[in-house]
């Protein structure tokens, strides 16, 4: 496995640039190992919350051919899903994570999010609790191109959410990163809702993995990054955190500014 090209910080948030993609997953999977291993031992099991999308495939090839982790001690969790959308949708999440993730390693459980639930405030409510019940050790999450968290989208996010699960409304240049991904043939096509995980919920785990490779992504990593902490970049949050990392690699990593480049 190919290591960091370069290691440095952003106010308290450790940031590691990765030659290309594949090696961003590798070193995220490596980094994932260890947590979720270390809380095994310590209390004999681990809970999981993890996000979806194509910036996450290589993170999820690596992790997934893993032998070092007792998946059977695992439980996982996700952070969204669309409003009203069934779970052999093509662009569900909890679809793209059974075939991506889940069905390959096999976890002691995966709690979906109920998209299609009958009634949808309930469900935000069966998910939270959930959530309390199974405190998460790891959040391995991305950044969305326009720097939202999960569907915490500007200028929708809250940095002090009193919930912890929401349903919320999707912004325009979130539902186009959905058309862009492949997920949908139109942007009429998109769900226009979705619950959330907010940010007060992700924030909450013990340990956070921030996986974000592309190109694509490097304006919200520089806003993330170098811009202002505010609720219009939600990324930014990370910044004032201690318990995370951010996996990047040169591509998404291209419009940082660094003295002396």
């Amino acid at each position: 496995m190919r290591g960091a090209i370069l290691e440095t910080r952003f106010d308290q948030l450790p940031v590691e640039v990765y030659p290309d993609n594949a090696a961003l997953g590798g070193a995220a999977a490596e980094g994932a190992a260890q947590i979720l291993a270390a809380a095994i031992s310590r209390q004999g099991h681990a809970n999981l919350i993890v996000a979806t999308g194509n910036s996450q495939l290589t993170f999820y090839q690596a992790l997934r051919v893993r032998r070092d982790i007792d998946w059977q001690r695992v439980t996982v969790f996700h952070m969204d899903e669309y409003a009203g959308m069934a779970p052999d949708h093509p662009a569900s999440f909890r679809r793209y994570l059974h075939e991506n993730f889940v069905d390959a390693v096999h976890p002691a459980a995966f709690y979906g999010v109920t998209g299609d639930a009958p009634n949808l405030e309930q469900e935000c409510l069966r998910y939270a609790d959930l959530l309390r019940t199974h405190p998460a050790d790891l959040c391995c999450l991305g950044i969305g191109e326009n720097g939202h968290l999960a569907f915490n989208d500007p200028p929708y996010a809250l940095f002090h959410d009193p919930v912890w699960v929401k349903v919320v409304e999707l912004s325009e240049a979130s539902r186009r990163q959905q058309v862009g991904e492949g997920y949908f043939p139109t942007l009429a096509e998109v769900s226009t809702h979705a619950i959330t995980l907010t940010i007060p919920a992700l924030l909450a785990a013990q340990q956070m993995l921030a996986i974000v490779p592309e190109k694509r992504k490097a304006p919200a990593v520089q806003a993330a990054l170098a811009g202002p902490i505010t609720e219009q970049c939600p990324a930014s949050i990370l910044r004032t955190v201690t318990h995370a990392r951010l996996f990047l690699d040169v591509d998404s990593f291209s419009q940082v500014p660094v003295p002396g480049r």
